[in-house]
């Protein structure tokens, strides 16, 4: 029977409608959109682009997280995998190996994880809930499933211990009883060790929950019981009953086994340490207070910090360690949080950056009988991992290759570029590796389990991060990895602020006036381009070599001082500076004045930093060229930047906010222009305004709610940055109400007031709510005016109402004229509508070819070469020859918040509309490039994710993805070529995603192994006197005395088993279909021919034996064959 495919049939039914996913010219307000009727001008532009994308090329998936585990709370570590796995009070967990093993999985109740425990060396791991539900997770997958689940009813979880190559995990509770679950059917044993028994009958008082459970190294029917009120019970599984109990006057914290199985030592609430041996249990053997003050004979020792969990490692050839957490005395309030190690008389503290969740120490043998030869501590910080060399009598930490770090300062934006220059990571690599951190351990990551290779997608992916202190950070992203480049610091521009000095800045920002918020980077001329909160824009280049130079400034006043008039005056002031202004030696605009009221409270033409004065040493990598502050205005501070881009063919930088725009010219270091939005309009005579009639200075009024989330995408005229800011680096996981889906953007009542008026008409004398703010910016070689015939660098300019305009940029013929010659820049008087903000630009030619910015071939501006004479700009226009023919034309996409439209240039037929969003609006949008095509990639508020074909507009994807929880997600999501997207799925956490049919098919070959078939080590012989007194423990039976033919059924209201759905989960990832039966029948192919080569192996191993055994006795009965009795 054929496939019937349902996505096909919707792209025929698409494909086949005229008017389909459009609105009418009457319903878009478009101006100039023309017919839409497919005879007309608009029917024969559209006929001439066949579209190769369809609804079967995408598809939504999760690829990988990367980052620190936001909220850790549990920590584990398989010791012959060496994978090491982190829970999270989400819910979720992170499974790390080598680098490219890293693996994230999440609970769907989303409770705590209180503990983690693997089943060493069988690819599966234990976690245990704050909802009181025990789950069992297949790591033999690269996406571990759940396989079984079990829901405590009646009892609270505080403790789990799983003996190795035990299949029975013993559970303690709240209750302080002890239940026994079996691994491999997830069913609760009959056998059930209740408080009231393990006490002695004569204690009054309830032991508390259970805090410790171990079997002892010994015996392994013997089993330890720690409760929190300093009572430890040794229990005999066999006979049932308490063989004995040791009781102490502080509460248990945590307790460990010296591998003899005769000693075991307990941290308490008073940061003492007690170790105990089992044949004086009256009182302990020794008493330490590590920290404690030494105190006189028979004093007792001053009370300390709890000492939260202590290890008890031994070693052959040295001294045991003891480590432990805590433990600090109470006089030193302002100490650090820190972890201990005593080893012999030596006592090593180590002060960590974050309060310690939890430590583990690695040790070679996972047998608990044997020295354990430790070599490493993983600790687990609140925002940080690290691990400890125990090797070395410095202890110094590993070199972590996990992006563990991401989180150093907050995020507070992001940008992604997929197939970027290869040659770039490198660069930025031997750039950023001479800054790296020193004093290291010389030794590899010890967690290094797992298998990972290259996938069949190796093209270079980059991801930038900038940051609440004014960092940046390179990440080279390729290949499902995250590792750092290069770091930039943009505070290094700026003069430090002094405490009490400068009451300008911290009345605008209270902290960090260097966070970073947007940034423009172009990978072909590396220019980098950086915004920040504090109403400055820096453009970097990028050098090899190291300079000391003086930093050029430009501090712009940008002001639309349309709001101050009230009676309709003309005014003389041109709103474009005088040719001399634009000249080097003459810069009105960017003088550093201050004028100050008289009463000397008055702040104006004051930059909220300082930019440092003095020449500034400049390391290889990027270096700052020309910085550019807007200042104070009549005391008003300046606004935030709501939009920036730059061309590097064209020497330009733009940049805007809720007050006007700004053009700047990087190479001659002049302001171009610098204008308030509402003067942009008048282009019919650009020298000389209008009188406008009387109008009132109305502040626009927005839903709270939207305006606080909202606030760094448009600003309104009470907002300062202060505020904004505030959204900014805003971490707090708070849920934002359901309101959110059906609320406006902060400017839809503007827009939608406004949205029907004329704009032509009657431009000079419009009653608006709001001030206009411009929110998107485009270079382009385009169609300035509608008569035009040939291309010519344009500047697109978006603004909050939907409304775009072009601008003409007139740039001087030849290179050496481009140094001395002034560049004009005049609106062109053309206008494009949209409904909702203006978010994205784009063009495509008249092929459906997607056509990229100009821009200048990269070369190091601190390169001198004594031969060369000239040097002349080598410039890429990305266009053909005959784009420039006349009657050639161009499309332009334009993306608003709450639609789409793709119009014809020069003659600005509107081609194409598509109403995205009625009810919500669009965060972010970006026309990206997949399968060497071009697609509209969309992410609304309500957590749709849309893809939407081009130049046609028709709607190949509509996903209910991802519901916006927080305004991190919208400020950090981003869309990228091929299939890719990313945004901060929590403060320490980087989600990437795509939306690739391909990519998601072929995950699975881009994910690394968690599980490696790797041989459990032998244990060590014990030799013939230990086996003959050392214990019983060989010959403990767990099955016969746990099973349910002995121990009976549990209670059925005592726990509820719950199905995983592992196996099913399994079959998705691996493939679909047949595939999946053929990939399930291979790894259970795998696996038993595993268990058959590990049985070969063994039977080989006893038939050498018996082979030596069956020599060396008959040498022994040659030995003594003609002997007679009397002669041995």
């Amino acid at each position: 029977m054929k496939k019937f495919n349902f996505r096909k049939v919707l792209d025929g039914l698409t494909a086949s409608s005229p008017g389909s996913g459009s609105s009418s010219s009457s319903n878009s307000g478009g101006v100039g959109s023309g017919s839409l009727h497919p005879g007309g001008t608009a029917g024969a532009l559209r006929e001439e682009i066949q579209e190769s994308l369809t609804s079967d090329y995408f598809q939504i998936c999760k690829t990988v997280r990367h980052g620190f585990p936001y909220q850790p709370t549990a920590l584990a570590f398989d010791p012959v995998q060496k994978i090491l796995a982190i829970g999270t009070r989400t819910g979720a967990i992170r499974i790390l190996g080598r680098p490219g093993v890293d693996c994230h999985c999440q609970h769907e109740s989303g409770a705590a994880v209180l503990q983690l425990q693997f089943l060493i060396n069988e690819g599966a791991l234990v976690s245990a809930s704050s909802d009181d539900t025990l789950h069992l997770w297949n790591l033999r997958q690269k996406r571990p499933a759940i396989l079984h689940s079990l829901k405590f009813n009646r009892e609270r979880i505080t403790y789990c211990h799983l003996p190795f190559q035990s299949k029975w995990l013993y559970v303690g509770t709240e209750r302080g009883n002890t239940h026994i679950v079996n691994i491999e059917s997830f069913i609760l044993s009959g056998y059930v060790i209740m408080w009231n028994k393990a006490i002695e009958l004569s204690t009054k008082t309830h032991p508390g929950p259970v805090v410790h459970l171990s079997d002892s190294p010994r015996d392994e029917g013997k089993l330890l019981i720690g409760y929190e009120n300093g009572t430890v019970v040794f229990w005999d599984l066999k006979s049932k009953r308490a063989e004995l109990r040791v009781y102490y006057d502080e509460a248990i914290h945590s307790i460990d086994w010296h591998h003899e199985g005769k000693q075991f030592m307990c941290s308490h609430s008073d940061g003492s340490l007690t170790l105990w041996n089992l044949k004086s249990p009256s009182r302990p053997f020794q008493t330490t207070v590590p920290h404690g003050k030494s105190q006189r004979e028979g004093r007792k020792s001053e009370p300390c910090k709890p000492i939260l969990k202590v290890e008890y490692k031994t070693c052959r050839n040295s001294e045991p360690f003891i480590i432990f957490s805590g433990g600090l005395s109470y006089d030193k309030a302002c100490r650090r949080p820190s972890l201990t190690i005593m080893h012999g008389k030596a006592i090593t503290v180590l002060e960590m950056d974050h309060p310690i969740v939890e430590f583990l120490t690695l040790c070679d043998t996972p047998y608990p009988n044997e020295f354990q030869e430790p070599y490493a501590v993983a600790v687990l910080l609140e925002k940080d991992l690290i691990l400890v060399d125990l090797t070395q009598t410095n202890f110094p930490i590993f070199e972590n290759p996990y992006p563990m770090d991401i989180h150093e300062s907050p995020v507070t934006c992001t940008a992604y570029f997929a197939d970027c220059p290869p040659d770039l990571i490198l660069v930025l690599y031997s750039i950023g590796v001479k800054h790296k951190k020193q004093g290291y351990s010389n030794k590899e990551w010890p967690v290094n389990g797992g298998a990972w290779n290259l996938g069949a997608q190796t093209y270079p992916e980059i991801i930038i991060t900038g940051h609440a202190d004014g960092s940046i950070k390179f990440w080279d992203a390729s290949a499902m990895t995250l590792q750092m480049l290069y770091k930039l610091k943009t505070s290094k521009v700026f003069e430090k602020q002094k405490v009490g000095d400068g009451k300008q800045t911290c009345e605008i920002v209270e902290e960090d006036p260097f966070a970073v918020q947007m940034i423009y980077w172009c990978p072909e001329s590396r220019i980098f381009c950086v915004s920040g909160v504090s109403a400055y824009v820096i453009i970097y280049k990028f050098s090899r070599h190291e300079i000391t130079t003086e930093i050029v400034s430009l501090e712009v006043r940008l002001q639309c001082d349309v709001e101050d008039i009230i009676t309709p005056e003309p005014e003389t002031s041109p709103p474009f500076p005088d040719l001399s202004s634009q000249l080097p030696s003459s810069r009105s605009l960017s003088g550093s004045t201050n004028t100050v009221s008289s009463e000397g409270v008055m702040k104006d033409s004051i930059p909220c930093l300082s930019v440092k004065a003095r020449p500034v040493r400049m390391p290889p990598g990027y270096q700052a060229d020309l910085v550019i502050q807007l200042v104070w205005v009549d005391g008003e501070p300046p606004q935030q930047i709501t939009s920036l881009a730059i061309s590097s063919a064209y020497g330009i930088v733009a940049f805007g906010n809720c007050t006007g725009l700004v053009v700047v010219d990087f190479i001659q270091k002049t302001v171009l222009l610098s204008m308030g939005t509402i003067d942009l309009y008048r282009s019919s005579d650009l020298y000389q305004r209008q009188p406008r009639s009387p109008r009132k200075n109305k502040q626009f009024i927005a839903d709270n709610f939207c305006m606080r989330g909202l606030s760094n995408f448009y600003p309104d005229l009470t907002k300062r940055i202060r505020t904004s800011y505030q959204s900014l680096t805003e971490l707090n996981d708070s849920p934002v109400p359901l309101e959110l889906e059906r609320c406006k953007s902060p400017t839809s009542e503007a827009r939608e007031n406004s949205y029907n008026r004329s704009r032509s008409s009657s431009i000079s004398s419009i009653d608006k709510d709001s001030k206009e703010a411009v929110t998107a910016l485009y270079f382009m070689e385009s169609f300035a005016r509608k008569n035009d015939s040939t291309v010519s660098p344009c500047l697109f300019v978006g603004t909050s109402l939907g409304m775009v305009l072009l601008i003409s940029l007139n740039l001087p013929p030849s290179d050496e004229q481009r140094f001395t010659e002034p560049v004009m820049v005049l609106p062109s008087g053309a206008f494009l509508s949209l409904k909702g903000a203006v978010l994205t630009f784009s063009c495509m030619d008249r092929t459906g070819s997607l056509m990229q910015p100009p821009y200048e071939v990269w070369r190091d501006p601190n390169y001198t070469d004594e031969n060369e004479k000239t040097w002349k700009r080598k410039l890429v226009m990305n266009y053909s020859t005959s784009s420039q023919e006349t009657g050639d034309h161009q499309y332009t996409i334009i993306c608003s918040e709450k639609q789409a439209k793709v119009f014809s240039l020069p003659s600005q037929t509107c081609l194409y509309v598509h109403n995205i969003t009625e009810t919500s609006f669009i965060l972010q949008a970006e026309v990206v490039v997949m399968c060497s095509s071009a697609c509209l990639a969309c992410f609304c508020a309500n957590g749709h994710i849309m893809i939407m074909s081009l130049p046609s507009l028709r709607p190949m994807l509509d996903v209910n993805y991802l519901p916006l929880t927080d305004m991190r997600i919208a400020r950090t999501f981003c869309f990228t070529n091929e299939g890719q997207a990313l945004y901060l799925v929590s403060p320490t956490e980087i989600q990437r995603l795509t939306y690739s049919q391909e990519m998601c098919d072929n995950i699975q070959d881009m994910l690394g192994d968690l599980f490696t078939p790797i041989e459990t080590p032998e244990a060590q012989n014990r030799g013939f006197l230990k086996g003959l007194f050392g214990g019983s423990g060989q010959t403990f039976d767990r099955e016969e005395l746990f099973g349910e033919a002995t121990a009976g059924k549990a209670s059925r209201s005592l726990a509820q088993h719950i199905p995983g759905p592992g196996s099913i989960e399994g079959m998705k990832g691996a493939a679909g279909g047949v595939m999946g039966e053929l990939t399930r029948a291979r790894i259970a192919l795998d696996e038993r021919g595993q268990r058959l080569g590990e049985l070969e192996e063994k039977t080989a191993g006893m038939m050498t034996s018996a082979e030596a055994f069956s020599k060396h006795a008959h040498e022994l009965m040659l030995k003594y064959k003609d002997k007679k009795w009397y002669q041995f």
